[in-house]
């Protein structure tokens, strides 16, 4: 037979127990009863019932927390004292995941005796979802980092040091080797296979660079130049020869570019941004410490519920036992003794429904506070509420007042101002790009040489003919002039300048050959219409960055009103379930004593326990509720971290106050 089919057949059995019962009782003739029945008449004991926790007037106490953000990334490495630490990585330390030792010092017995005020501490130091959101200001930090190079604008912030050393040996081919001063050859005589005279050379470079940028968009350059030369010229002056080059270069924008917004702006944004994240920060702390208070208080009411699903199981099988007792003696008809044993199958039903909703609300709680809910301590581990009940403290709060707290104080409207003004960062960033580019420049350059100077007594590089061949030979006929020759021989004496490379510096720092050079450079772009497209699109978001901060304000005052109207409906909800909860136990208990008496039936008897059953669900869900309606108001006010003392270091949440932290809360470094 099915579930159904039998469900239907009871049913119809109880309500033809309901007639034939008082008939079939007054109709049974009663046994005799004994002389020791007589003698000592047997009355059943009255019923269990559930006694509901009584609620306290305050909430529990909160203790001081204060949680660290760990170090601050934008910082980065300080190159002094140790010129080589900016060049290596900066220390991110690995996630810890296992469970903090404040959890294994609260179980005994295999049991997790746990406060509201513990759970929340497990939580900030144990809850993934929190140690996954710190990662969100450590990384706008890094991006800060970034923005104070410079390297992702137009101006760089970071001095940039540039080295470049190199040699070279060349050997250059010459057509017209008498101008290119390595003396004449005769090409008459010259053989086809000899190649033509070359040029040697060898050069060596040692060049540095320094360039930096700054926030009022002036570039700053300063070059230095040696380099050593040697050549086979022998009409070069020096011969090796040094030379060096000190130039500085100075270029300031005076239209486009100019000014802090112009070369600041990621940087502003940039700081902008963290204080984002750090909103961020705190409103995952809000809704996780929200989440875990609302887990904690349905794990109290699935064991108090528990307890009162127990108790109707008890109050059922003591009714079907007596049931059973009065079927025996002949005072009660079968089918009450079906219709209480049927109760009691149902109610049986809902325990276990009830104790599954326990063991559910156990493992979302653990998760909640623990990294690792696998545990080997937390194995079969039972979570036992120590926080009674409580009635929460009826504040007189306006809905304006609660929404001007709010306005102030939740993370969502902090972010939308940092994001607005932002947006005001970009529209004064585009207006300047609308400009022209208009640049001042200036550049000094000093020039220094040195080296081994090459002295020779050259009087004249001209050929003729040889005076001194004989015109007629020794018959006095003529001759033919002999070929041109050199009219005159040089000498060459080398003379070494002591301190040659002391003499080039000298002359370089004294200015003794000085190049100087000013000048304007003008841009002006026709039409210009990607600067207008870029302005149109930043005053286009900031006027919907303002439309979005009006609609956060508008969600806000939507969630403080409904915090409100449930707060004060859950009060009035917990008085009506209270007296419901006193007048079912009245009936409940009449109906058992007329019962026992024979002026009722099991029928009614089980109807006004379903009905007691129901009240006292309903009032401690309506207490519940009431708890859980005040930590979705504090949540709705931005109060959350305030009510419960939680405390984040330089984290943008009102005033920050100076607590001790966390036993077990990892530092990872100095704070901020």
């Amino acid at each position: 037979m099915s579930r159904s089919l039998r469900q239907a057949v009871l049913a119809l059995l109880t309500a033809a127990g309901l007639v034939v019962s008082p008939i079939y009782a007054q109709n049974q003739q009663a046994p005799a009863p004994d002389a020791q029945s007589q003698a000592q008449p047997q009355t059943p004991p009255p019923p269990p019932t559930y006694q509901p926790p009584v609620p306290t007037t305050a909430p529990p106490a909160a203790p001081s927390r204060n949680l660290k953000l760990g170090p601050d990334y934008s910082k980065g490495k300080s190159w002094f004292p140790d010129l080589f630490s900016p060049y290596s990585p900066i220390h991110v330390p690995q996630p810890d995941l296992t469970n903090t030792p404040r959890i294994g010092q609260l179980i005994s017995d295999g049991k997790l005796n746990l406060s509201l005020e513990d759970a929340i501490s497990l939580a900030l130091e144990n809850n993934l979802g929190v140690a996954v959101a710190q990662y969100t200001p450590w990384l706008d930090e890094a991006n800060l980092l970034l923005a104070k190079s410079g390297q992702n604008g137009k101006t760089v912030f970071d001095p940039v040091v540039t080295a470049n050393i190199n040699q070279s040996q060349s050997s250059t081919p010459v057509n017209n080797p008498f101008f290119a001063g390595t003396g004449s050859v005769s090409t008459s005589t010259t053989p086809q296979n000899i190649p033509p005279p070359a040029v040697l050379g060898h050069t060596f470079n040692t060049n540095f660079q320094y360039t930096q940028g700054f926030a009022t968009g002036t570039q700053a350059q300063v070059t230095f130049d040696n380099s050593r030369s040697t050549s086979s010229i022998a009409i070069d002056l020096f011969n090796p020869a040094l030379q060096s080059t000190l130039t500085v270069e100075l270029t300031q924008p005076l239209l486009n570019g100019f000014g802090k917004i112009a070369n600041t702006r990621y940087i502003i944004e940039a700081k902008n941004t963290v204080k984002v994240g750090e909103s961020q920060f705190a409103q995952q702390l809000i809704t996780t410490v929200t989440q875990v208070a609302t887990d904690y208080w349905e794990l109290v009411f699935a064991r108090e519920n528990v307890k009162v699903e127990q108790v109707a199981v008890d109050a059922d099988q003591q009714l079907y036992e007596d049931n059973k007792k009065q079927l025996e003696v002949g005072t009660m008809a079968p089918l009450d003794v079906i219709t209480a044993q049927s109760q009691l199958a149902s109610d049986q039903q809902a325990l276990v429904q009830a104790q599954t909703t326990q063991l559910l609300d156990e493992t979302t709680l653990l998760v909640a506070i623990t990294k690792d809910p696998l545990a080997a301590q937390l194995q079969n581990v039972e979570i036992v509420p120590t926080t009674p009940i409580y009635s929460p403290a009826v504040e007189s709060l306006s809905l304006q007042q609660a929404v001007q707290e709010a306005w102030q104080k939740r993370p969502e409207l902090q972010q939308a101002a940092l994001n607005l003004k932002n947006a005001g960062v970009e529209v004064k960033y585009a207006k300047n790009g609308l400009l022209p580019t208009l640049n001042l420049f200036g550049e000094y350059s000093a020039t220094g040489l040195g080296g081994t100077e090459i002295q020779t007594t050259t009087t004249s590089a001209l050929t003729g003919a040889d005076l001194l061949s004989p015109i007629v030979n020794s018959a006095g006929v003529p001759v033919t002039p002999a070929a041109f020759v050199p009219l005159f021989t040089s000498t060459t004496t080398p003379f070494i300048f002591a301190g040659g490379l002391g003499d080039d510096l000298s002359r370089m720092i004294h200015g003794n050959y000085p190049t100087l050079e000013a000048g304007i450079n003008l841009t002006l772009p026709i039409r210009n219409r990607a600067a207008q497209a870029a302005s149109a699109t930043a005053l286009l978001n900031q006027r919907e960055q303002q439309v979005q901060y009006a609609q956060t304000e508008s969600t806000i005052v939507l969630n403080v009103r409904q915090a409100l109207i449930t707060l004060d409906q859950d009060r009035a909800a917990i008085a009506a379930a209270k007296e419901a909860r006193v007048f079912a136990q009245q009936s409940y208990d009449d109906q058992v004593k007329e019962l026992q008496l024979g002026s009722s039936n099991a029928f009614t008897v089980v109807q006004k326990q379903q009905l007691l059953t129901a009240a006292e669900g309903t009032e401690l869900r309506d207490e519940i509720n009431l708890i859980e309606a005040e930590l979705n108001l504090d949540q709705a006010l931005g109060r959350t971290l305030d009510v419960h003392n939680i405390y984040v270091s330089d984290a943008l949440k009102g005033t920050i106050a100076r607590q001790p932290n966390i036993p077990g809360t990892p530092d990872g470094g100095q704070p901020k």
